[in-house]
């Protein structure tokens, strides 16, 4: 692998000052999914499964029975079984702390103000194929303790059914409703409702370059948390780092499906040229899924040398990634400067990995660059704010004046009127 310049946008390629810019062939089959399942509901729904995912896929495969939490345990591992139990007592320590008390007051005036925040009553969380019963944790657990009375499950079948994981982490978490579909018909069925599934307020969770467009289009039908789409991961590594650490970081995000930028970022140049020895001596082909690692190796991953500490950061925010791995001595100063990135690791001891499973923050994190102005999925995300204004008849009369002033001088009387009235004139 070639070491190249932060200042080289051409060998870049397009690695920053990104967007969510799909295909127009993509938009186009979305928008006719969503279509087709607002109007023709379950039957469109499994007419596109049965296109894309499996043909023998009927009306009796789209909602699955979630069994009781005892019966779902029969059905995993032991350590599988633990693991979830640990990664929901984590997602739920992490969200629980992350509550905000309403806001009320009263100015001199008598006037009242508050924010009174309230619980989404319904959320479904989306959960693909790659690590499914954590995304059913990272979704599910943060919904519940913020109050969502109805919380349900997407997800694309594996085979005949789904994984025993999943149902075992919706038994778990409490999921009131699970359903065996994935892709852009899943998020138009929630968001249109059919038969078979009623619509909800919002779609959270990550998925594919369909299902994230999907959920573009479906916004304002219902709320979306954002543009969680395809892995993205950029590792900023200083001098001390360790490479072996780096590429097998490299390694295991290139085993993810859909990855589309992955990048080292560093001003040691010694350490980036270390990171390419290593990778140009390991026989990709030996590796497991060696095709996806090798493709996105080969395609989607850069080496970048920054001249300097102020080159590194500028780099680093406009590449805004999802999950940002701080593999340095003193994270601190980076920390400090990091604008836009959607879940951080810090350390040599905290692969991405534990944030996929373990940590308890959750790996729900806007992509393709829009973190410069979103963020990952948090409490807040199933909840909405609600403002109370209530003047005292000393403001309203106070305020007439003024009021009627900017009305009038934007041309509108009868927004003056309005004001005038309550000072009773």
């Amino acid at each position: 692998m070639n070491v190249i310049s932060a200042s080289d946008s051409a060998a870049l390629g397009g690695m920053l000052d990104t967007g969510w810019d799909p295909p127009p062939g993509i938009v186009a089959d979305v928008a006719e999914i969503l279509a087709d399942v607002r109007e023709r509901g379950d039957a469109a729904i499994i007419d596109c499964m049965r296109r894309y995912d499996d043909e023998r896929y009927g009306a009796s495969s789209l909602r699955v029975p979630i069994p009781m939490l005892e019966a779902a345990r029969a059905h995993v591992t032991p350590e599988v079984a633990a693991a979830l139990e640990l990664a929901k007592k984590r997602v739920g320590r992490f969200h629980e702390r992350q509550r905000q008390p309403d806001i009320a007051y009263v100015e001199e005036d008598g006037s009242r103000y508050a924010v009174r925040r309230r619980p989404l009553r319904s959320v479904a969380v989306y959960a693909q194929r790659s690590s499914p019963a954590c995304a059913v944790i990272m979704g599910a657990v943060p919904a519940k303790i913020a109050g969502v009375a109805r919380v349900i499950v997407l997800t694309p079948p594996a085979g005949e059914g789904l994984p025993a994981a999943v149902l075992f982490a919706c038994a778990l978490c409490g999921v009131d409703e699970c359903y065996a579909v994935g892709g852009a018909q899943a998020v138009a069925a929630a968001a249109y409702g059919t038969d078979s599934m009623r619509p909800v307020e919002k779609i959270v969770g990550r998925g594919g370059l369909w299902t994230t467009e999907a959920k573009r289009q479906a916004f304002g039908r219902c709320g979306i948390d954002a543009l969680s789409g395809p892995a993205e991961v950029l590792i900023v590594a200083d001098e001390g780092a360790n490479s072996e650490y780096v590429v097998g970081e490299l390694l295991a995000q290139a085993e993810r499906r859909g990855v589309t930028r992955l990048a080292v970022l560093s001003e040691s140049r010694p350490l980036l040229e270390a990171v390419a020895q290593l990778i140009d001596t390991l026989d990709l082909r030996t590796l497991e899924r060696s095709e996806r690692v090798s493709a996105a190796i080969s395609s989607h991953c850069r080496l970048i040398a920054a001249r300097d500490r102020s080159e590194l950061l500028d780099t680093l925010n406009r590449f805004a990634p999802a999950y940002l791995c701080l593999q340095v001595r003193d994270a601190t100063p980076y920390l400090d400067l990091v604008v836009a990135a959607g879940t951080v690791f810090v350390g040599d001891m905290t692969p991405l990995v534990s944030g996929e499973y373990l940590a308890g923050s959750s790996h729900v994190a806007p992509t393709s660059g829009t973190a410069r102005f979103a963020s990952s999925l948090s409490l807040n995300d199933f909840t909405h704010s609600v403002t109370v204004v209530e003047n005292s008849a000393d403001r309203a009369a106070a305020d007439a004046d003024l009021l009627a002033a900017l009305a009038e001088s934007e041309g509108l009387p009868h927004h003056a009127q309005t004001a005038r009235m309550r000072s009773g004139r």
